[in-house]
Parts: C-alpha cells; sequence; structure tokens
C-alpha cells in the first residue's frame, strides 16, 4: 500500500483533496492511503523525518518561509524514490519544479479528473520500477520497509515496518522481483541486508534494525554472514 502525505496552506483545498484522492483509490481499487496531511511545513519536516513516505503532494505557495520546493529538498535528500506532486495557482513555478524530480505539476484548481490522470500513471509507473516496489496481489510493498520474508507452509509473510502481507509463492519467484540486498539466509527466511541491526556472535540470529523483530541463519547460508 503507497503512503501518501499531503500538504497545503488552506485548510478547505488540503480536505478537498484528500476526499478526491480517497475518492480515486476506491473508485480505481488501488492500494494508496491519505497517511498523513497538514498545513504546517515543519509538521511535514518532522513526518517524512520518522514516517516511511511513498507519494508527496504539495502546495508551492505555503505562505511561510518554507515553500514547497523548499520541502521537496528536504524530502529529496532523505529519500530519492518518492514521488513528488506539486499544486500551484502560481504556474511560472512549473519549470523550477521539475529540477526536484517532479513526477508531475497540477495546475490550481486541481479538478478530480486531471487528479485522477495523474494518480493511474503513477500506479503504471511503478508497475515498471520492480527495483523499488513488490506488488502483493492488489497491493504494493516499498521493498525499503520490508524486513524479512518467511515461509510458513504455502504462504509468504512479508515482515514490514507496517503490516505484515501473505503470498502464495516460493521464494525462487520472490526473488526473482526483489532487489540484490535481499538475500537467502535460511530455508525459511530471506532477509534485507539494508535492515539488519547486529548478527548474533555465533551467527544464527539477525536482529533487525529499529525492530522488535528478528529472524534465523541456517548452516547453510552461515558462510555469508560470517564476521557480519
Amino acid at each position: 500500500m503507497l503512503n501518501f502525505v499531503l500538504c497545503d496552506d488552506n485548510h478547505g483545498i488540503l480536505n478537498r483533496l484528500e476526499k478526491m484522492l480517497e475518492s480515486i483509490l476506491i473508485n480505481n481499487n488501488l492500494s494508496g492511503q491519505v497517511a498523513y496531511l497538514t498545513t504546517h511545513p515543519d509538521n511535514l519536516i518532522n513526518y517524512v523525518q520518522k514516517n516511511s513516505i511513498d507519494v508527496v503532494i504539495l502546495d508551492i505557495d505555503l505562505k511561510s518561509n518554507i515553500s514547497g520546493m523548499d520541502l521537496a529538498n528536504i524530502i529529496r535528500k532523505r529519500n530519492k524514490k518518492a514521488y513528488i506532486i506539486f499544486t500551484t495557482a502560481h504556474l511560472e513555478y512549473s519549470m523550477v519544479a521539475y529540477k526536484y524530480k517532479t513526477f508531475d505539476f497540477l495546475a490550481k484548481p486541481v479538478t478530480i479528473e486531471r487528479l485522477e490522470e495523474t494518480i493511474i500513471r503513477l500506479f503504471d509507473d511503478i508497475l515498471d520500477d520492480s527495483a523499488n516496489f513488490f506488488k502483493l496481489n492488489k497491493s504494493f510493498i516499498n521493498s525499503n520497509d520490508i524486513f524479512f520474508i518467511q515461509k510458513q507452509g504455502k504462504k509468504a509473510i512479508f515482515k514490514t515496518s507496517g503490516k505484515d502481507f501473505e503470498l502464495n509463492s516460493s521464494f525462487a519467484n520472490i526473488l526473482s522481483h526483489l532487489p540484490k540486498n535481499f538475500v537467502r539466509c535460511h530455508k525459511s527466511f530471506i532477509v534485507n541486508l539494508n535492515k539488519i541491526s547486529h548478527i548474533q556472535s555465533n551467527n544464527t540470529i539477525i536482529f533487525i534494525d529499529n525492530a522488535n523483530v528478528q529472524c534465523q541463519i541456517g548452516p547453510k547460508y552461515e558462510n555469508i554472514f560470517r564476521g557480519g
């Protein structure tokens, strides 16, 4: 599921944008949610520093000493893969806005038809971006959010920073769709190397960074993690 974050200095516009986006997601059966919305740039900065985000919809002129483009610059330094969509009534900003790897630029007032066009195109783009997103049934998981994958019978359980996901698939097929930082560490586990905090001294348990979770290392895979 994609996490959308919205920021506009106008409460009315912000609430309308939220309702339009939720309607688009539901009507098109798209896996996404409005995770956070705010009228204050400082609140958004604090949120993105502590939470996983996939899509940010930003007003450029926030009636603040921090503009939407300032926020985009801060977000880009922390998350190079997030989708950024700008909204504004000032069309002269459009060319400057694209320097932040902007996915789209929406002129105000934003219509539901124009927003829907952008959101559908965004999901189509994600389908082509197998290195960053894993399609799981009707949901999308950002691979950066996956701690590990555990085999339980015929099911593969994706342990993430949010909720867990289930998929009926082989480990071989799953690995073929994930980036190279995912490796088999046990007959029942695939781990995200980027999430490892430390490995138990006897090389049998992997501890996951910033989470009260752990997975095992099988004898067959010990050499991969020796000295880890």
